[in-house]
């Protein structure tokens, strides 16, 4: 019962996270901004990355973050919004690398992978039981 409570805890912990970054906190600077950045927007030029580009990285990532929520009740989708989340985090770990930052930068991007990860290993625990 411990690995059903800690997927929720992660969906939950997910969710918030990412709305805060891409709504709450879009145009404030965070000691988490790749290179100098103080707005999500300079953060992707930093990376290289047009609006464009941020836009949609944003869309998906807000989208997965509510399928994970919607999850919660419908438990098909948390497995695949999991692996995808956790794919994006590794992106955003990658950029933080391409920009040469220093490591602590992508620690939220990491500990949103592992718990991504550790969704995807819990419904397959899940599944079992």
């Amino acid at each position: 019962m411990l690995i059903y409570y800690f997927t929720v805890a992660a969906k939950i912990i997910i969710f918030i996270s990412i709305i805060n970054v891409w709504f709450i906190r879009f145009n404030k600077p965070t000691p988490w901004r790749g290179g100098d950045s103080k707005s999500m927007k300079e953060e992707f030029e930093t990376y290289g990355l047009s609006h464009t580009i941020m836009y949609l990285v944003g869309t998906i990532k807000v989208g997965l973050a509510i399928l994970l929520i919607v999850s919660l009740w419908i438990k098909d989708l948390s497995t695949p919004a999991a692996g995808a989340m956790g794919i994006f985090m590794l992106g955003a770990i990658a950029m933080h690398f391409k920009a040469d930052d220093p490591n602590i930068k992508s620690f939220p991007a990491l500990i949103l992978f592992i718990l991504s990860v550790g969704i995807v290993a819990g419904e397959v625990v899940l599944a079992d039981l």
